[in-house]
């Protein structure tokens, strides 16, 4: 059903507005959304000013058109996809970095800020913004707060929302807010913020954010740790971090991922199980290296080598940051199911990827595991060849087998991507029908005409019914 968005010609906004083919088509999904689920917005608008958010809000909601916000389109469960067509509003035009304080260890930005450019900008105040995911250097601010995104340092630092401290948000009939405090504590009245961070758009829209800084680490130490098995590297993992080695980053890829990397990347990791090592301190690096060491040799590492050089190891990071594009190429006759990001307790961390693994061998599936193994969170695809119904049928239940175990071991369906389109027949499952009732309540208190991302999270929304182009996993 198409939409008169011809009011938005009338509203004197700031930004543009544009129903041009080229442009409905390039806002009709998000990285992760497949082709035959794209759906064109009707009208494409970049606001340049919480304003112009305000105002296309008030109208869309008064009109009955549906508004799905969109930022640099990197989400991978199809949380930017405007699944009832309206409205696309992207907010990439608003990406000024508006004030940085070094002294209170905070800087204010609009969403559509690139999270590199946050650390450029502060750091020659000697600051950093340590929750940015892999994809920091082209996702936006505004993005990382809709999924309460995390990266490869989120075992030492924490996530996105654990950064935040204050938000200016518009709801969805035209109301600006402000959640949160600059103060570092507030214990005055609900905790909107949080309610906000990971909401994917669909209680209201960010068009400011006061985040966080961290000053950067005087020591640095980068390496990696290469084990004879998978069930090593994965126990190692989760006894240095039980244990407390102070360890910004550990991430874990089994020999399948390595095999990727070294294809696309033109790396030389090894043929095995491979940890990648960073750690930061002010002091005192060194000891936590070796203590790092210790639990790594108790459980078998083959090589412990920390201290590389840090050209050799920027190019391990980035091949680790392209893994998305290396599993995507790995065989022409195969593409990968759906991105998943199951998180468990770190002590369940062995179980959930062995399991992984374990379905592979049966199904005689290709299922690279890899991720932020510091924090419990396992990245992992299911390549499957898409001409063969057999074939996919096969990797779906081996998808869905792996989210259910994940759940099961107390952990979550999405560690960091979040529900979208494609988790959300999982959110009872993990949370329940009481509490999936509550955050329907909060949804319709504050969208109570269903006017922000419509479609998303909840397995139906306020409107009911199938969204347009949606399919269930059954009529794969």
């Amino acid at each position: 059903m198409a939409h008169d968005v011809s009011f938005l010609r009338d509203l004197d906004l700031a930004g543009d507005v544009s129903t041009g083919d080229s442009h409905r088509e390039s806002r009709a999904g998000d990285w992760g959304t497949p082709a035959d689920r794209r759906v064109r917005p009707d009208a494409v608008v970049w606001p340049e000013s919480t304003a112009d958010v305000s105002a296309v809000l008030a109208a869309a909601t008064d009109r009955g058109v549906p508004v799905t916000p969109y930022a640099a389109g990197t989400g991978l469960e199809g949380s930017a996809t405007p699944v009832r067509g309206g409205i696309s509003l992207d907010t990439t035009r608003m990406d000024a970095i508006l004030d940085a304080r070094p002294a209170d260890l905070q800087v204010d930005v609009e969403p559509g800020v690139v999270g590199s450019a946050v650390d450029e900008a502060v750091a020659r105040c000697g600051l950093f913004f340590p929750p940015l995911p892999s994809s920091g250097d082209f996702s936006t601010i505004g993005g990382m707060i809709a999924t309460d995104a995390s990266g490869m340092k989120t075992v030492k630092y924490g996530e996105v929302a654990d950064w935040v401290l204050q938000l200016e948000a518009v709801l969805a009939d035209g109301s600006v807010i402000t959640a949160g405090s600059k103060a570092v504590k507030t214990s005055s009245g609900y905790n909107l913020k949080e309610l906000l961070i990971g909401s994917e758009g669909t209680l209201a829209v960010v068009t400011r954010a006061t985040l966080r800084l961290a000053g950067l680490p005087e020591q640095v130490r980068a390496g990696r740790a290469v084990f004879p098995t998978l069930d090593d590297a994965a126990a190692a993992v989760a006894d240095a971090v039980t244990s407390g080695v102070d360890v910004a980053t550990i991430e874990l890829l089994d020999r399948t991922t390595a095999r990727m990397a070294n294809a696309y990347s033109g790396t030389d990791l090894p043929d095995a199980p491979t940890v990648f090592l960073e750690f930061h301190a002010d002091h005192g690096v060194d000891e936590e290296v070796a203590f790092c060491r210790a639990i790594f040799e108790s459980h078998g590492v083959e090589r412990f080598d920390v201290g590389r050089d840090e050209a050799e190891m920027d190019d391990l990071w980035q091949a680790r940051k392209d893994l998305a594009y290396a599993v995507d190429s790995w065989d022409p006759n195969l593409e990968p199911l759906h991105p998943g990001d199951v998180t468990v307790p770190i002590s369940r961390y062995a179980d959930v990827v062995r399991y992984a693994k374990e379905l592979a061998a049966e199904r005689d599936l290709v299922v690279p595991c890899f991720g932020h193994a510091g924090d419990g969170n396992v990245h992992y695809s299911v390549l499957v060849d898409p001409d063969d119904p057999e074939h996919v049928a096969r990797g779906e239940e081996a998808y869905a087998a792996v989210v259910r175990r994940a759940i099961d071991l107390g952990g979550t369906a999405t560690g960091e991507h979040g529900i979208g389109l494609g988790k959300r027949e999982y959110l009872v499952a993990e949370h329940g029908e009481a509490t999936v009732g509550a955050m329907r309540a909060v949804k319709r208190a504050l969208d109570p005409t269903d006017t922000l991302n419509p479609g998303k999270i909840f397995p139906e929304t306020v409107g009911g019914g199938r969204v347009r182009g949606e399919r269930t996993r059954g009529d794969r």
